[in-house]
């Protein structure tokens, strides 16, 4: 879970990044599975958005992987009145980005790949303290469970008792005509 202060923090670099290119319509910061970070998308359903974006990211990841050309990067879409950029931010999330036809894709790429890489690390960081605090939740939960469960009872080992008849005296046995009359 994001804690309200990371969220607040991955908002204020999407505003940071519309200020820093202008031809910016939107920006929009996804998990890879589809559930919306932070959006700054005037006009744009987000949650919309951040699925088709999800959709996207995996046919983008199975084309890298068809082509040997390595793990996702970014995706650029250009429709005729835009486009679409889509980049990697840490190991959990991306980043979509809405810009106007006339925008300067280099200029697009230099700032959307900085922003990813910050998105990233905020996104990735919280990710791991999530991870961490659940562990030690477990931890904690775990040892409560051992210090209150009642004592284990032990468990004595007996020996085998001794029959005094060997397995070849059982073998003759079931072969006599006694045995095997009935």
């Amino acid at each position: 879970m994001v804690s309200e202060e990371d969220l607040q923090a991955v908002l204020a670099e999407l505003h940071r990044l519309r200020n820093r290119v202008p031809q910016l319509t939107g920006a929009l910061a996804a998990g890879v599975d589809g559930l919306v970070v932070a959006h700054d998308t005037p006009g744009v359903d987000p949650e919309g958005l951040a699925a088709l974006t999800a959709a996207a990211l995996g046919v983008a990841v199975r084309v890298a992987d068809a082509t040997g050309n390595g793990g996702f990067r970014e995706l650029l879409v250009r429709g005729e009145h835009g486009h679409v950029a889509t980049y990697a931010a840490g190991r959990t999330a991306v980043l979509t980005l809405l810009a106007e036809d006339r925008v300067n894709v280099g200029r697009l790429h230099l700032e959307g790949r900085r922003s990813g890489a910050r998105i990233g690390e905020l996104l990735d960081a919280a990710d791991t303290a999530a991870r961490q605090a659940r562990r030690s939740g477990r931890a904690e939960r775990t040892q409560d469970a051992v210090d209150s469960a009642p004592p284990t009872r032990t468990r004595t080992t007996r020996t085998p008792r001794a029959t005094g008849a060997t397995s070849a005296d059982t073998r003759t046995a079931r072969n006599t005509p006694a045995a095997t009359d009935s």
